[in-house]
Order: structure tokens, then C-alpha cells, then sequence
């Protein structure tokens, strides 16, 4: 691998570059919000505060108080005095009811919760609406279900004498889960831990990502709204090293953590747990692969590519970033993807005929634009993007960047090996379908890939083949809850999704009972 130096971005769990700026107000003249810790179901005052800058112009959209280590102590003692209280007295179908309670109060409370997605990330609103919100409600009503049907099978032995033993395991809460939260899907993925964590009798502290604070802040108010003892679901707000994210994944009243981000965050959370020995679920970074084959419906491809490459402005663990292309329709692809990448609309959230929005930071931004001058410094042809666009309109102010193409890469080219989290791809030719399987496989990653064929036989066989944790055939991103989800290598430890997230959040019991 070619080796390189890029600025290093933030990360959910490590100190970012300080959000410094002189506190403002809003347009409308008002101050800008405080945001709080939450413990036991109160907003709890802090100490030293940071701005929250808005990614689409960078003005200031609230200040938040950084967690010390006695309020991160504080919220984990709440956490267990939750778990000896009424909370974990609760039946699984009172539990359950109560979550899809919580459903129904963030539907009602839908477009605040919108607003206050896109306007920490930049995301359009079409997109917070459709997937983000939409999603964290789908959270909290399929875990409450996969709860209420899931059940452990029992085994009868056979002793001599003709004598048995009934054997059964029994589900019980792991009990105070620290949830670490990325800013790229903040909601989504704050409810994907939380609403299973909460269905199996647990109580979470969590700690957003500092970037995007404000719906974590928002979901302790609808959960007391929907009736949720004080004390299960905590909020810390903070960094990394020497604040929340490090308080609280060394607390020794912390049973487990589940965190997704970067691999190097990852790590250090490992390390952090080790000497306590406690489980850890991990979906961490990715540098995803998609092989398209000469027989793939182009259409289709150029669809599928446009998403899985730009959406969300490439901050998804799952999005494409290098494009196997067999080489009879290369530059037809090629061709294809450009077009699609000229076609998309950079502006406001709110504007309709907006598509992507900005990075998540101007610091993020740095990150993504050091790989942009490094993929020519490797000999990449820049197909189109490759900067920073003029916007204006106010809008020059924000983390704005160019969504970027390459071909001229290898494999052995540092753009290719390290995930950017930006919306760029490279496009690498292929001959043979072993090739493309090597060439995809290749990679320290394993979280998603997508097979483009029309061959069913071929698309079954490819997608096996993957060294991932999900395998796509002609489709990206579609997803059922149900089904596991994780990843392998530097892409994470353990699988969530239906029981498979049972399996993190609960410690079975085995009673055998001599009949």
C-alpha cells in the first residue's frame, strides 16, 4: 500500500478540534440554545460549554455543556438505580408497550424531530423525514415486537434409570449499556442501540456524538413523555480522551458498550474494557466495494451507484467508495456515473430541489479534501468534483465539498485501503469475475458490498464470496430489520438486528431442573 499522511478527522469518540467562537445570537435575534445533560430524567447544568455549528453556514445553532467525570458518574448511577427500581420490575409486555408508546409520541413530534436532524447534520429534510425519523419510529416498533415473540429453546436429557432433566435458559438485561453515537445517522442509529437496549430491561447512558447533540437531547423528552422511569435513558454530552466518551466507556457501572465510528475509536474502546472484561458490540468503519458486470441492468447500476456513492453526502458506513467495473461497459459506466454526479444539487435543507448537503464539519472536511489531493498526488484522474464548489448565498460558510470521481487508481494507492467517509469513489476496471472478487476482497474493511448483474447464478455466487458482514445483490441500502447486521475485520464486532441484537443486550441463565 502506497503510504500517505492525511489530516486527521474527528471521530464520535475522540476530542475534535474545539468548536471555538464568540457566542452570537440567531437571525431572529434570539439566543442560541443550551443544551444539557440528561439524568434521571432532568436536564442537569454542567460546566464548560461548546458551540454547535450549523455544517450549512456555520453559525451557531446551540451551545452544549460538556459532561465532567462526576456527571457521567452521575448518570451511571442513575442507570443502575433505575435497574433496582420499577423499571426492573416491569414485565417484557409492559416494556414493550412502553416503546411503542415512545413510537408514537416521536410520530407526533415528527417534523420537530426533523428539524432538528438536518439542522445538526445539513442532511435535506426530504431525507431526514424519509429515512431518519421514519427509521428511529420503525426502531422502537420492531424491537418491541422481536422482544414480545422472542422466545429459548429447552432441551429434555435422558439419565439412566430412566430418569430427565428439563434444561432452559433465561433472558436477563445486561444492565447499564453505555450507547455511543456517530453524527453521520444520529437518530437512526442512536434508536437502533437504545430500542433494544431499553425492549430487553437494560438502562443506557448515552453520549452523542458532539457534533449532532440535539435529537438524543430531544428523545429523553419524548420517553418521559411516553412514561419511561427517570434514570433509563441518560444523556452525556462531551469528546473522547479526558471527557464523556472516555468516562464513561472506563466507568466500572458500565456493563457494556455498543458504539459506532471509526475503527481506531473502536479500539480504544477495547482497550478501555479490557481490564474489566465487558462485551462490546462494534459496527465500525468501511471501505465498500461494488462489482458491476457487463450483463447489469446500467439503469438500474447507475441508480443503485448514485446512491450507495453521494447519499448523505458519502457519511454512511455503508456507502460505496471503490466501483469494480467489468471493462466492456467501463466507460459506458464511467460515462454514467459522471452525468449522475453533475446532476445532483448541493444547497439548503429546506430547499426542494436540494440533493446532498454539506459535510459534517469544517474539520471533516479538511479529512475528506487531504484524500482529494492525495488521490492526485497518486495519479487519479478526477473525472469531476475534486474541491470545494462556490456556493454563495451565505451559504460559503459551511462544510461544503464537491461530490468527486476517479479513475487511475490501484489498489495499492491509499485512497483505495483508507476510508474517506466523503462522497467520492474510484472506478478500477476488471476482466474476470475472480479478479473482481480478489480486487474487492482486498481490503483491511468488510461491512457491505453490491453485486450489478442480471445472472442470478452469478449475483448468489458473488455476493457469498465477499468477505463482508452484508452482501447486496442489484440493490443498496435496503434493509430488513430482522436481519443481522455487522461487520467483519476493521469493520466491527458482533451483529445486530432482531434476536441477533437480543444476543448483545441480554445474559442467558441456564436452569436445568432434575425432573
Amino acid at each position: 500500500m502506497a503510504s500517505a499522511t492525511v489530516p486527521a478527522g474527528p471521530t464520535t469518540a475522540g476530542r475534535a478540534a474545539p468548536r471555538t467562537t464568540t457566542p452570537t445570537t440567531t437571525a431572529g435575534g434570539a439566543d442560541p440554545p443550551v443544551l444539557r445533560a440528561v439524568v434521571a430524567g432532568r436536564p442537569v447544568d454542567a460546566g464548560a460549554s461548546w458551540a454547535n455549528l450549523d455544517p450549512v453556514d456555520g453559525s451557531v445553532r446551540s451551545w452544549v455543556q460538556e459532561s465532567d467525570q462526576a456527571l457521567v458518574d452521575r448518570a451511571v448511577r442513575a442507570a443502575r438505580a433505575a435497574l433496582d427500581g420499577p423499571w426492573g420490575r416491569l414485565s417484557v409486555a409492559q416494556r414493550t408497550a412502553l416503546l411503542r408508546r415512545v413510537a408514537d409520541r416521536v410520530e407526533a413530534r415528527f417534523e420537530e424531530f426533523v428539524l432538528a436532524e438536518s439542522g445538526d447534520t445539513g442532511k435535506p429534510l426530504a431525507q431526514a423525514r424519509e429515512l431518519d425519523v421514519a427509521r428511529a419510529v420503525a426502531n422502537f416498533r420492531a424491537f418491541a415486537d422481536t422482544v414480545a415473540a422472542a422466545g429459548q429453546p429447552s432441551f429434555l436429557t435422558d439419565l439412566a434409570g430412566g430418569k430427565h432433566a428439563l434444561n432452559y435458559a433465561v433472558r436477563k438485561p445486561l444492565g447499564v449499556v453505555a450507547v455511543i453515537v456517530p453524527w453521520n445517522l444520529p437518530l437512526l442509529l442512536l434508536t437502533w442501540k437504545a430500542a433494544p437496549a431499553l425492549a430487553c430491561g437494560n438502562a443506557v447512558v448515552v453520549k452523542p456524538s458532539e457534533w449532532t447533540p440535539t435529537t438524543a437531547t430531544l428523545l429523553a423528552e419524548v420517553l418521559a413523555e411516553a412514561g419511561v422511569p427517570d434514570g433509563v435513558y441518560n444523556v452525556v454530552h462531551g469528546f473522547g480522551p479526558g471527557s464523556a466518551g472516555q468516562f464513561l466507556t472506563e466507568h466500572p457501572g458500565v456493563d457494556g458498550v455498543t458504539f459506532t465510528g471509526s475503527s481506531a475509536t473502536g479500539s480504544a474502546i477495547m482497550r478501555a474494557v479490557a481490564p474489566r472484561v465487558r462485551p462490546v458490540s462494534f459496527e465500525l468503519g468501511g471501505k465498500n466495494a461494488a462489482i458491476v458486470f457487463a450483463d447489469a441492468d446500467l439503469e438500474l447500476t447507475l441508480a443503485g451507484l448514485t446512491r450507495s456513492v453521494f447519499a448523505n453526502t458519502g457519511q454512511v458506513c455503508l456507502c460505496t467508495e471503490r466501483v469494480y467495473v467489468e471493462r466492456p461497459v467501463f466507460d459506458e459506466v464511467t460515462a454514467g456515473l459522471v452525468k449522475q454526479a453533475e446532476a445532483l444539487r448541493l444547497g439548503r435543507p429546506d430547499d426542494p430541489a436540494t440533493t446532498t448537503g454539506p459535510l459534517i464539519s469544517a474539520e471533516h472536511r479538511d479529512k475528506v479534501l487531504g484524500y482529494y489531493r492525495l488521490a492526485e498526488e497518486q495519479g487519479a484522474r478526477v473525472l469531476v468534483g475534486g474541491g470545494v464548489p462556490a456556493l454563495g448565498g451565505g451559504l460559503d460558510g459551511g462544510s461544503w465539498i464537491s461530490p468527486t470521481l476517479w479513475t487511475g487508481l490501484t489498489n495499492e494507492d491509499a485512497p483505495l485501503r483508507e476510508e474517506i467517509f466523503g462522497p467520492c469513489a474510484a472506478l478500477v476496471p476488471f476482466d474476470t469475475e475472480d479478479e473482481a472478487v480478489r480486487l474487492a476482497n482486498d481490503t483491511d474493511y468488510g461491512l457491505a458490498s453490491a453485486v450489478w448483474t442480471t445472472n442470478l447464478s452469478r449475483g448468489h455466487r458473488v455476493a457469498q464470496r465477499m468477505r463482508v458482514g452484508l452482501s447486496w445483490v442489484n440493490t443498496w441500502f435496503l434493509r430488513d430489520l430482522r436481519s443481522p447486521f455487522g461487520g467483519v475485520g476493521l469493520s466491527g464486532i458482533g451483529r445486530e438486528g432482531g434476536e441477533h441484537s437480543l444476543d448483545f443486550y441480554t445474559e442467558l441463565t441456564n436452569v436445568c431442573v432434575a425432573l
